[in-house]
């Protein structure tokens, strides 16, 4: 007989069949999210039941509060006004339970890299509504992250790094995006700073990876000055959406080449500076991606050596300075193909939770001021799943394609043509698109209690509006892109 006329002939009481309908949704979301991974399985410890984030109230700037007021210090003291299960808790016994290294001195750890990522989401969901109000990553999600190995990911092997594809790369963001969105980008700027600082000279990769889990942040646009002087350089300049900088050690930054030094403006440099150097403003007040900490950073005639700078046109070629690195074709890639391909991953995740977490909160719930008392029987929730679910298996083949052209391009040795640049690009943005379109659909479907700061997808909205207004992802310009390339014309941008 079937479950539903099973429970309809009175074979089941009401606590019964609540449990039959919990169940059922916990397979389904199980089963959507085996459909939207690139590689198609999760660790079976991992739990759709996720709690959901404590309900904190800080001393710091509540969201929509303006610019100016009181911002809450690192480590706050908290007051909790409701009882949940502590997920954080749970996650790192979990990660307790596994048995293996974290300190991750082997290069060994990385085929379980997704799978020790996968086990920390309830705990980035748990610090997601502080990192949120802190303006900045909570420092136990750093903690976890790094034992994790996420922060080796991309750096060399020959440092203990992990070189890993970039179809992992996307595989990890998109699984910390689903627990939080702030972290997820600001992972996946670090891992493309990490990237990059591997193109640099093999001198200035001493420097930077001394330090075991480096974290570099990356903002190319050349808004600084460099005058060159005896060595090298004096540095000065103000770089804003500086993602990762309050937990960086490193900062990647953009200047035009000096005539001295080459044409001048006829091509740009990026520059290495320690975080030690520089002065981080407070100005990041802004209604998406509050924890990424994405704040001015501001340089006042330093001193930088030769040795740690780069010029943009071997980044944007897939040349390097790095005789460690000389024949390895992991460092070949242009940076734009992997930087772009890399970030699909952020945008995918939270598409995800979205829809993970709308289908834990259906039992029980009915639609205000209608007769539907169980919103998962009344047609337009299936309509809301459905379309849902399509689009993030649209979101999920993109971004594993635009991975796997810079994966194959690279084991293979093969130049990247202008066609799969602009792709990458297209893929990207069409990620970021449809994963949008998921998270305000489900709003739509989630009642006017998600308008609460501790519900999880009014903030997953506020994210997914914030990436697509980055010049990056933003999908109608990638879409041009894509469809000039496509006519024969020149591209219009040089991030490809």
């Amino acid at each position: 007989m079937a479950g539903g006329a099973f429970a309809r002939s009175g074979g089941l009481d009401q606590g019964s069949r609540n449990t039959v309908v919990v169940v059922g949704l916990r397979r389904a979301a199980d089963q959507l999210r085996r459909s939207f991974s690139l590689r198609g399985r999760y660790p079976a410890s991992y739990s759709v039941q996720v709690p959901t984030e404590d309900v904190v109230r800080r001393g710091g700037r509540p969201f929509g509060a303006r610019a100016g007021a009181n911002r809450a210090p690192a480590r706050p003291a908290t007051t909790a006004t409701r009882s949940r299960p502590d997920g954080g808790a749970r996650a790192r016994r979990r990660l307790a339970a596994t048995g293996a290294d974290m300190a991750l001195k082997d290069v060994a750890g990385a085929a379980e890299l997704s799978e020790r990522v996968e086990l920390l989401v309830p705990l980035l969901r748990a610090n997601a509504l502080r990192t949120e109000h802190d303006g900045r990553v909570a420092p136990e999600n750093i903690a976890a992250l790094a034992q994790a190995g996420v922060f080796r990911m991309t750096a060399p092997r020959s440092f203990g790094g992990y070189q890993v594809p970039v179809k992992t790369q996307v595989e990890v963001l998109g699984a910390i995006a689903r627990g939080c969105g702030s972290t997820s980008w600001v992972c996946a700027v670090y891992s493309v700073g990490v990237w990059l600082a591997g193109c640099f000279s093999d001198q200035a990769q001493e420097e930077v990876f001394s330090e075991p889990d480096a974290r570099v942040t990356l903002v190319a646009a050349p808004t600084g000055t460099l005058v060159p002087t005896d060595g090298g350089y004096r540095l000065t300049g103000r770089w804003t959406f500086n993602t990762g900088c309050l937990d960086g050690h490193w900062a990647i930054v953009g200047a035009p080449r000096p005539a001295e030094r080459g044409a001048a403006g006829s091509d740009g440099i990026v520059a290495l500076v320690p975080y030690a150097e520089l002065t981080i403003a407070d100005d990041w007040y802004v209604s998406g991606l509050c924890g990424t900490g994405s704040r001015t950073i501001v340089a006042e005639d330093l001193f930088v050596p030769e040795h740690r700078v780069l010029p943009m046109s071997e980044a944007q070629s897939g040349r390097h300075r790095s005789e460690r690195h000389a024949a390895d074709p992991y460092y070949r890639a242009p940076i734009g193909a992997v930087a772009n391909a890399n970030s699909a991953g952020t945008p995918l995740g939270l598409g995800q939770a979205a829809l993970e977490l709308f289908l834990e909160q259906l039992p029980g719930r009915g639609i205000t001021l209608t007769s539907h008392t169980d919103r998962r029987l009344a047609a337009i929730t299936h309509l809301q799943v459905g379309e849902a679910a399509v689009k993030l298996e649209s979101a999920a083949f993109h971004a594993a394609r635009c991975a796997e052209i810079v994966d194959e391009r690279c084991q293979g040795n093969e130049p990247f043509t202008i066609r799969d640049r602009a792709q990458i690009r297209s893929d990207l943005g069409y990620v970021t698109d449809l994963s949008r379109g998921v998270a305000h659909l489900l709003l739509e479907g989630s009642g006017a209690s998600a308008i609460h700061e501790d519900v999880p997808i009014q903030r997953i909205v506020r994210d997914l509006d914030a990436l697509a207004q980055h010049a990056v992802l933003h999908p109608k310009t990638n879409l041009e892109l894509y469809g000039r390339v496509l006519c024969g014309l020149e591209p219009h941008s040089v991030a490809i």
